[in-house]
């Protein structure tokens, strides 16, 4: 084993999470190392493809402010780095559980919001079908985790942070003190004060004796790009993918709502949400209903009644997307009993896990609550995502 080396902050997971958190440290000016299993972009957890909702239409205001303080840190990293990662094409929320006065509770909140009848919906986004009324956001839209996560890195990187990517934990070690941790790897052993983990799906293995966690439900969630229809591209004519300026306006995120405990449960599995995905088709999900899964050992095959279940939902309500034409995509979701994050510290070791498929989003400003943590062992987690809300 190679002599040991120590930094100011260790960082296990490198998906979205962690590479945002070794940005904040590093730029803060604190030597940091992140140990990924897995190579620097890869399939097999939460943090891949091209296309995530910036879905900024949350009731909860804790979470409206973190999104908003997400979309300022998106736009940093995107001038630090020239790099685009997210395109604000807007967002529609229907259904039968879309509540009433959204729109009042963003402008609380600094975001441009507006009510539309179905009529005018359907007239401005022909793709989508609408039988409720429509809040619509022109500050929601999409972000890029393919470019977005490279992006962190290597802003990271500019000041000073090292990465060892195929590199799997053995091993880790508090000392006695509680000030140090050790982490081994096949090759080496590293120290610091802190460390940092957000290994997704991986939590629960690597801080077993370590940090008590909630529960977190790990599944494989199947969400499809499905080719575009003639209602769905801007000249009228069918098209596998649309990526020109007046198709992608004819598509914005969008979320269909059920009414709570309305779930049509022979096919309806949940809420719906969507967006273009450029030179991929129009992407559609169930919310947070894939078959639980070990992470290390995933078919990464769609489950057969989800998926045409997802293909029904597409023919009735996506009129500018071909439910027979389609690509399924595998990601997995870590999911808290709440649904909501924990972002917490205990002793020299900070948590950031159960992201619950909604946490893509306010990826930078999760990353900076982390270095918080990191940098402060008495900082206060919010108490959403506290880990005591378990009684832990």
């Amino acid at each position: 084993m190679t002599a040991d080396a120590s930094y100011d902050h260790i960082i296990i997971g490198g998906g979205a999470m962690g590479s945002a958190t070794a940005w904040q440290l590093a730029r803060a000016g604190r030597s940091v190392l992140l140990i990924e299993r897995f190579a620097q972009l890869h399939a097999h957890g939460a943090s891949h493809g091209a296309s995530r909702n910036f879905n900024i239409a949350y009731t909860e205001p804790d979470y409206l402010d973190l999104v908003a303080e997400a979309g300022y840190l998106w736009r940093a990293l995107e001038a630090e780095t020239d790099t685009r990662v997210l395109d604000l094409v807007g967002l529609v929320n229907h259904g039968a559980g879309e509540p009433e006065h959204h729109d009042e509770l963003l402008h609380q909140h600094g975001f441009s919001a507006t009510t539309l009848t179905p009529h005018e919906a359907q007239e401005r986004w022909p793709g989508i079908r609408f039988d409720t009324r429509v809040t619509y956001t022109p500050d929601g839209g999409r972000l890029n985790p393919d470019r977005a996560i490279p992006a962190l890195q290597a802003a990271a990187v500019r000041h000073d942070a090292e990465f060892r990517y195929d590199t799997a934990v053995r091993a880790i070690e508090v000392a006695a003190d509680g000030q140090t941790v050790r982490v081994s790897t096949d090759d080496a052993t590293y120290s610091a004060p802190s460390l940092v983990v957000t290994a997704g799906a991986w939590a629960h293995p690597l801080l077993d004796g370590l940090v008590a966690l909630p529960p977190l439900r790990v599944t494989q969630e199947q969400p499809a790009h499905f080719a575009l229809t003639a209602a769905g591209a801007a000249d009228g004519a069918a098209a596998l993918v649309g990526v020109d300026e007046a198709t992608q306006a004819l598509w914005p995120g969008f979320n269909h709502l059920a009414a709570a405990g309305d779930h049509r449960t022979d096919w309806w599995y949940s809420d719906v949400y969507g967006m273009l995905t450029p030179g991929e088709g129009v992407k559609a999900g169930w919310h947070g209903t894939g078959p639980v899964v070990d992470p290390d050992h995933r078919s990464y095959q769609p489950e057969p009644r989800q998926l045409a279940a997802l293909q029904r939902y597409v023919r009735e309500w996506l009129p500018g997307a071909d439910p027979d034409r389609l690509v399924p995509v595998s990601c997995t979701y870590t999911t808290t009993p709440d649904e909501d994050f924990v972002v917490d510290r205990r002793g020299p070791i900070v948590v950031g896990a159960g992201f619950s498929g909604h946490g893509f989003k306010f990826t930078p400003a999760v990353g900076r609550m982390l270095a918080d943590h990191a940098l402060n062992a008495d900082a206060r987690p919010m108490p959403r995502f506290a880990l005591s809300r378990f009684g832990l």
